[in-house]
This record gives C-alpha cells, sequence and structure tokens, in this order.
C-alpha cells in the first residue's frame, strides 16, 4: 500500500513540475488580445479578434500534448502498479492544467504584438492570457488517461487466454 501511494504521489508531482515548463511554452507561443484603456478601465480594443480562442487552442494543444506524452510514459514505466500511475494521471494531469493556467497567465513570454482597429490616439495594451472555454482544462488528464487505458487494454489483450479460446495458435 505505501508502494502504491509513493507511485501516486510521484506521478502527481512529476506532472506539477511539468507544468510550469507548459505555463512557460502557453506563455510564449500564445497570442495576447489587444486592450483599449479607457477612463472606465480597460475594454477589448477589437471585438472581432482571434486571440481569445487561440489562447485557447494553444491551451488545448500543449496540455493534450503533454497529456499523451504523460499517459504513454506512465502505461511504460508503471506497469507494476498500473492503478496507482492511472490516479496519477488523473489526479495529477488535473493540478497540471491548474498549474499550467496559473504559470501562463502570471507571466509573459515571447514577443507580443498588439494590433487592434482602435481610435486614432487611444492606448493600445496587451492583456493577460485567459482561457474562455473552460473545458480544455481537462484535456491534460484526459488525454494522458484515456492513451493509458488504451495501452493497458491492448497489452491485456494481447497477453489474454481469452484470446485464443481453444489454444489454437
Amino acid at each position: 500500500m505505501a508502494r502504491q501511494v509513493r507511485v501516486f504521489a510521484v506521478t502527481v508531482l512529476v506532472l506539477a513540475a511539468l507544468a510550469v515548463l507548459a505555463g512557460l511554452v502557453w506563455s510564449w507561443v500564445a497570442p495576447r488580445a489587444p486592450y483599449q484603456v479607457t477612463g472606465q478601465g480597460r475594454v477589448l480594443a477589437d471585438p472581432s479578434t482571434q486571440a481569445l480562442i487561440a489562447a485557447d487552442g494553444w491551451f488545448a494543444v500543449i496540455t493534450g500534448g503533454l497529456g499523451l506524452a504523460c499517459g504513454a510514459l506512465g502505461w511504460f514505466l508503471g506497469r507494476r502498479q498500473p492503478l496507482a500511475v492511472l490516479l496519477g494521471l488523473g489526479a495529477g494531469g488535473v493540478l497540471a492544467a491548474f498549474v499550467t493556467f496559473w504559470v501562463g497567465s502570471a507571466s509573459t513570454l515571447g514577443v507580443v504584438t498588439v494590433e487592434a482597429a482602435a481610435r486614432p490616439g487611444a492606448t493600445i495594451v496587451p492583456g493577460s492570457l485567459v482561457l474562455t472555454a473552460q473545458g480544455v482544462l481537462v484535456s491534460w488528464a484526459l488525454c494522458a488517461v484515456a492513451l493509458f487505458g488504451i495501452l493497458e487494454g491492448m497489452h491485456g489483450y494481447r497477453e489474454s487466454p481469452l484470446r485464443k479460446p481453444y489454444g489454437i495458435d
């Protein structure tokens, strides 16, 4: 039991550590929406901008790709404790998504270009990264657990005696 808890904890901590790097990458590649500074505060300068959707897409691509990599690596390394690794991938994937969001929205890396169709003389500033589609927060955990399950199912089928019920090769 102690070994399973240790495997679970290590899996969650490794995913959380990867999430810091994923957040920095997301901050580097995702575009920022342009905002106009007004007397009432900041307002979206170009309502037709696709930057908000692109930030969601980049988040899903980065976390989904890392989820697939973690699911495959977790299956190859954790065959002796599959339940602990699977639970660690699920819980760690959710934690990693929130850490990725937090790190990515708190840092500004890469080149930030701001283009907007605003009135002349208006002050335009880049906005912080936000997720408008909250569903992308599950992409890391979903991809990791799904790939782990697919690999485990394929391996279980290949090794199953039910595959050859009559012993015929």
